[in-house]
């Protein structure tokens, strides 16, 4: 029954993640490293340096490994089920037909401080277990500066986090291993996933339909940096061959007020672009297109992680990236989910109220429901 138990967990996540990639990646820390124990610390971010690395949706990456290790591949399935349905639910709603979707100001203002909160606890955790020594906190404070100025940098900043790792004076024991599948598999999904680029792109001049689904697909594949770099990949190539900018832009606009990968925003693609299809098979396509090549491009790389993590160098080079990944949630900390959260006095006291219940054990649920329906009311 371990498939029914990811799948579950990720549907509650689902619907109270709210934040964008990075917020969702403390979310899961919170309620599935630390509660649940799926993953240790390390293999946690090891598993996070691997999806930055990789084009495609951050934090569904993340997921989907994480149902992967916990269940299998159907856990995989499981976890991005449960993960994209509510969202990709109302912004498929939103699409056929409740265009006056507009929540309140405030609600959204809340739940972004309750993001910043979430990152907050998530980033002081992580710290003591992956940059406990004051050489790897250097890693992490240097990576944290670099990407405080240049934001777009984080693959950059996380190779040199690596190469300053093959310096550090401790010889660690080998990792946890994050093998999940055999290194055929992982070829047979790398193969996969370029056939499927190869045939979308020769089928794109034949009608609408497949020219719709080989721009979401070349997308996905393309996109790194998280969820709102896919906006303007997307609208290049959508907008106005398949809608308009307002009712793209408003589609946008309604994904950053649902919990959820951005990504899902394609089930609101897909019912407005008037395919000839069943909106609701439109949509599920679009999903579909937009999703699969970051989750097959992470199938093929976790085989060949585990195998390189066996080496020394790369065993020190994995601790100098762990040490930059507790950078780069610390500058992300302050750019985008300070400087969007937090506006006033009001904003900073939520946000420190909000942070003091989540280190008390309020669960995120309860969370959510408390940041949104606060700011509402007083934001």
């Amino acid at each position: 029954m371990r498939v029914l138990e990811v799948f579950l967990a990720f549907l509650g996540l689902g619907l109270t993640s709210f934040g964008g990639p990075l917020a969702h990646l403390g979310y899961f820390h919170q309620a599935l490293v630390r509660r649940r124990g799926w993953l240790s610390e390390v293999a946690y971010a090891q598993l996070l340096a691997l999806a930055q690395a990789l084009p495609g949706p951050t934090s569904s990456q993340v997921g989907m490994a994480l149902g992967l290790f916990r269940a299998g591949p159907l856990g995989a399935l499981a976890a991005w089920l449960g993960f994209t349905l509510p969202s990709a639910l109302l912004l498929y709603l939103v699409g056929v037909g409740l265009e006056a979707f507009s929540p309140p100001p405030g609600l959204s203002q809340g739940l972004k401080v309750l993001a910043l909160a979430v990152v907050a606890q998530a980033l002081g955790q992580m710290a003591q277990g992956l940059a406990p020594d004051r050489p790897r906190l250097a890693i992490a404070f240097l990576t944290a500066v670099l990407l405080t100025l240049w934001p777009q940098g984080q693959l950059p900043a996380l190779l040199l986090a690596g190469v300053l790792g093959l310096f550090l004076p401790m010889a660690p024991p080998p990792p946890p291993s994050l093998r999940a599948l055999s290194p055929r598999a992982g070829a047979l999904a790398f193969l996969v996933f370029l056939g499927l680029g190869l045939l979308l792109r020769a089928l794109a001049p034949l009608g609408p339909l497949w020219a719709f689904l080989e721009a979401l697909y070349t997308s996905g594949a393309l996109v790194f940096g998280g969820g709102h770099v896919v906006l303007p990949l997307l609208k290049e190539p959508l907008v106005p061959e398949f809608l308009d900018a307002g009712t793209f832009l408003a589609g946008y606009g309604a994904a950053q007020a649902v919990p959820g990968p951005l990504f899902s925003l394609a089930a609101f693609l897909g019912a407005k672009a008037h395919l000839g299809l069943p909106s609701p098979l439109a949509a599920l396509l679009a999903l579909l297109a937009l999703f699969l090549p970051g989750a097959l491009l992470l199938l093929a790389a976790l085989p060949f992680w585990a195998h390189l993590g066996q080496i020394l160098a790369l065993r020190r080079a994995l601790m100098g990236v762990n040490a930059g990944v507790v950078g780069l949630l610390l500058a992300a900390l302050y750019d985008p989910l300070f400087l969007e959260a937090v506006r006033g006095k009001g904003d900073f006291a939520l946000a420190l109220g909000l942070f003091g219940l989540l280190r008390l054990g309020l669960p995120p649920w309860a969370l959510a429901l408390l940041g949104a329906t606060l700011g509402a009311f007083f934001l």
